[in-house]
């Protein structure tokens, strides 16, 4: 039977192989041919490029908004100490993984990019009110675990899926297997790198530019580069966005906010995101006092119900202690009405308008619009030269080569955040003071930090590198008791220096001086003096160049957690995570 059967399909085949059959299937192998030609082929690897490359730029411009959205709740250093290896480990698991992601998921990967994107912002926002019990550190990591990874994750499964046919042959296989996974991700950090930089220069000018437009309008660009079904499933966070999420820049939203907050013995007067970060204007009704912030910091404030002059009353000592820079004794005096002042960082304008009053001749440099506004608006900012609104680094440098030694007093005033902007305290920034200081001018720098770390350390020797004669006041005495119990010594300091090396003292304030401000007759007497060898013990002598700032940079992160903690005391932290 079995060779009945053999004999039986082998007549078949023969009966079935004619010329006709034959030429039939000789032009379809030629059609097949033709159209399988090698512009078709480098036709689809570079559609393949061109999705794999959009989907990795898209996952660029989400890496920096990430952090963006949840620095006003944890500051900006907190937001990005794991922010990096975060990153890398999901797309490395996506990379990795796009095969079992396949067999694992009932859909296609790249069906649940868009779904992933668009419930991020309800995600953080539900997170983000828990942050007192995750804390600085543990907060960012777990709402990016649960937001950007598995966004991160799924991008690189699709972006592997596209390139897995398009293995350069031409190449050694093992370049060949490497290449595209190293080209992605150098285009991915390529790309990041450009958006910080167009993020960076360009927050708040348009509803776009904010946080929450930029989340939601990349969750829209991933729903219409990857059309679903599934996009239905989207509809809670979008509802949630436009009727709960309070965080998105819309008159009804800040409307809600309001309101909330009013319930709760706060009023917000006004909201806007800028080149250096969230900033607001919030006022405490039952404790009478109003203060501006930027993302998890306050910039200063006044006390509303204590105004006994013509200058509101701060509510930090430590911007009146510089205005102590009138106070220093030189060898030949300047009249206020004859004195110029550089004023660099402006805050509330605490220290401007007391040097405006006096009668001093004043400039401002702020870098951030927003801040400047807002001090006027709702600080009462006073002004007699109109505000330079740039980077202090760019103005300074072009100022020293057209006008060196034309202030009598400078005011350097830039910390927020938990940690100090590392170009404004370099020997090469600081040298550029120096030129713009006459010979017996007198600078004043506000720094805060832990004196328990050796960040301190090394801005003081820098400082002491251009300036020759130092002297230092914190703002309120040291707590031993913290100190003792958690090694932390936070403070508000101002340095007092001079290019001269003669001995640096302070005439005793006059009622004309206290501006009928009580906290001016308290602060201006200048306490508390921190003894140099205090900064300058031990055998570290680094100092900070513009291009070696490593040395500072490294201890920013714990700075900064200790000063998250501080504005917690000062604000509740409903506050903060309400923004």
């Amino acid at each position: 039977m079995p060779a009945k059967d053999t004999r039986s399909e082998a007549a078949a085949s023969a009966e079935g192989f004619t010329p006709e059959r034959f030429e039939k299937e000789l032009k379809e192998l030629a059609t097949k041919a033709r159209n399988d030609t090698w512009t078709r082929r480098a036709a689809r690897q570079l559609s393949a490029y061109a999705k794999a490359a959009f989907l990795l730029a898209l996952l660029a411009v989400y890496s920096n908004v990430s952090p963006l959205a949840l620095s006003p709740v944890y500051g900006s250093i907190p937001a990005t100490i794991w922010h990096s290896k975060l990153l890398m480990t999901s797309c490395f698991v996506g990379w990795a993984g796009n095969v079992a992601l396949r067999q694992f998921l009932p859909v296609r990967t790249a069906l649940f990019l868009p779904l992933v994107a668009l419930y991020i912002p309800a995600v953080q926002w539900f997170l983000l009110g828990y942050s007192s019990l995750l804390g600085p550190r543990w907060g960012p990591v777990v709402t990016e675990a649960v937001t950007l990874f598995p966004l991160a994750v799924l991008t690189a499964a699709v972006v592997a899926d596209h390139l897995e046919t398009t293995r350069l042959k031409m190449l050694p296989a093992f370049v060949a297997d490497a290449a595209p996974g190293l080209g992605s991700w150098a285009w991915l950090k390529f790309v990041e790198q450009f958006a910080a930089n167009h993020l960076r220069a360009n927050m708040g000018r348009a509803v776009l530019y904010t946080r929450l437009g930029l989340e939601l309008a990349l969750g829209v660009v991933y729903a219409v580069f990857v059309p679903s079904k599934l996009l239905a499933y989207a509809v809670p966070p979008l509802l949630h966005a436009l009727l709960f999420n309070t965080h998105v820049p819309s008159p009804a939203a800040t409307s809600s906010l309001v309101s909330s907050m009013m319930t709760d013995g706060w009023l917000l007067l006004d909201r806007r995101e800028s080149v250096t970060g969230y900033v607001s204007v919030l006022q405490s009704m039952q404790d009478g006092f109003r203060v501006m912030r930027c993302d998890h910091s306050l910039l200063g404030g006044d006390w509303i119900d204590k105004r006994q002059s013509k200058l509101p009353e701060p509510i930090y000592g430590v911007f009146v202690m510089l205005e102590a820079v009138r106070l220093a004794e030189t060898e030949t005096p300047v009249p206020d009405k004859d004195a110029h002042a550089l004023v660099v960082g402006l805050g509330v304008g605490t220290t401007p308008s007391a040097l405006v009053t006096h009668g001093i001749n004043t400039t401002v440099v702020e870098i951030d619009p927003a801040v400047y506004d807002y001090a006027a608006k709702y600080f009462d900012l006073k002004e007699n030269n109109p505000p330079v609104l740039e980077d202090a680094v760019g103005y300074t440098s072009a100022l020293t080569a057209t006008a060196p030694e034309t202030f009598d007093y400078i005011v350097h005033d830039v910390f927020t955040g938990g940690a100090e902007p590392v170009d404004l305290f370099t020997l090469e920034f600081l040298q550029g003071l120096a030129t713009l200081l006459k010979p017996n001018g007198v600078v004043a720098i506000n720094y805060a930090g832990d004196l328990a770390l050796p960040a301190p350390g090394i801005v003081f020797r820098t400082i002491k590198h251009v300036f020759p004669t130092c002297r230092i006041f914190r703002e309120v005495p040291r707590d031993d008791v913290a100190l003792k119990e958690v090694g932390v010594d936070f403070a508000n300091m101002v340095i007092f220096c001079t290019k001269t090396s003669s001995p640096l003292t302070f005439r005793m304030p006059t009622q004309a001086d206290h501006l009928q401000s009580a906290i001016r007759q308290e602060f201006l007497r200048l306490q508390h003096e921190i003894p140099q060898t205090e900064l300058l013990s031990g055998d570290d002598a680094s100092i900070l160049r513009k291009n070696d700032t490593g040395a500072l940079v490294a201890w920013h992160e714990q700075s900064a957690l200790g000063h998250w903690a501080i504005m917690r005391t000062v604000l509740p932290a409903w506050v903060w995570e309400r923004w």
